[in-house]
């Protein structure tokens, strides 16, 4: 999962057929008076022809909320102008194969034979964004629990503050505090919120923390697992987590093992759980520790590692 300025406008582009469904059923936040919907028309008409900032759309927006201020759409609308101005692309170089979790659009070697990396990456005016995010808490403190929203303004803080995301986490904990306290009248568009669609949506976060790949957006996945752990405590998917964290950030193989056994323990047959332990047991040497997993790796792992897996077991049981 890789959140970019090209993401976060296709969100938007949902979230203005959210706003339609929205204000159709009496729940836009206003009066959906005739005056505000020709503006939501003619609003839904730029865009479709010049983009979230295109020309005239400010002025458009002033006009709406002078028509009827307390519309939710005219605060999310004002978050994608300013963010949509706010983004910037450009093009950096690294000797490194991946760069913020992404893979290169092109690779090159310098004169000395050294391989150099093309990077796409995007930057952001911060007065720009500091309105963006203006708005849109805005348009979330008047429907506070519309999780497309509030994952919205996550996934803006996630492209702005990039490898390092405080904000981010910090918001993404908000939300799960808000949901163990209170798990009624949450929405999402299209969708019914659970708790397992609550999980599917926070674990979204952690995989994007974790392939970023900085030791910043590591601590951040650790730290976010961790808080959804207090709120599912049972969860194997949090747990593998933090087994994964002190497997690959730490590198702790020992410290990954006792994570990945809570795992086990929940759900036996976890084939990522098993092979991780593999994983740690080989980078310790521990063919003792090897030896243990290898027969729930037959069992339960894919058929192409099942063979594999026995004949492993063989040449260590042999030595």
């Amino acid at each position: 999962m890789t959140i970019d300025f090209k993401t976060i406008l296709c969100s938007l582009s949902l979230l203005v057929m959210a706003d339609c469904m929205y204000a159709q059923s009496g729940q836009g936040g206003g009066a959906a008076s005739g005056d505000t919907e020709r503006y939501a028309e003619r609003y839904g008409l730029l865009v479709s022809r010049l983009g979230y900032d295109g020309v005239g759309i400010e002025t458009l927006l002033n006009a709406w909320e002078e028509a009827d201020s307390s519309d939710i759409r005219i605060p999310e609308a004002r978050f994608r102008y300013y963010f949509a101005k706010s983004g910037r692309d450009s093009v950096v170089t690294s000797t490194s194969r991946k760069h913020l979790g992404a893979d290169p659009i092109l690779s090159l070697k310098d004169s000395t034979g050294t391989s150099i990396y093309y990077y796409n990456e995007y930057f952001y005016d911060d007065a720009y964004f500091a309105e963006a995010m203006k708005n849109i808490g805005k348009a979330i403190s008047m429907a506070p629990k519309r999780l497309d929203l509030l994952t919205l303004r996550a996934d803006a803080l996630c492209a702005y503050e990039k490898g390092s995301p405080d904000m981010a986490l910090a918001r993404l904990k908000d939300i799960a505090d808000a949901w163990d306290g209170d798990r009624d009248g949450w929405e999402y568009p299209g969708d019914t919120v659970d708790g397992d669609f609550m999980k599917a949506l926070m674990q979204q976060y952690c995989a994007l923390f974790y392939t970023t790949g900085t030791q910043a957006s590591y601590s951040a996945f650790r730290a976010l697992s961790e808080k959804l752990l207090s709120v599912w405590p049972d969860d194997p998917t949090f747990m593998a987590n933090i087994g994964s964290y002190m497997l690959v950030a730490e590198d702790n193989p020992k410290a990954a093992v006792k994570w990945y056994n809570k795992v086990l323990k929940v759900k036996p047959g976890d084939y990522a759980a098993i092979k991780n332990c593999i994983i740690a047991a080989r980078k310790m040497k521990n063919t003792r520790l090897e030896k243990k997993y290898l027969p729930l790796l037959m069992e339960y792992g894919p058929e192409s590692e099942r063979k594999a897996a026995g004949l492993r077991l063989e040449a260590l049981s042999s030595k």
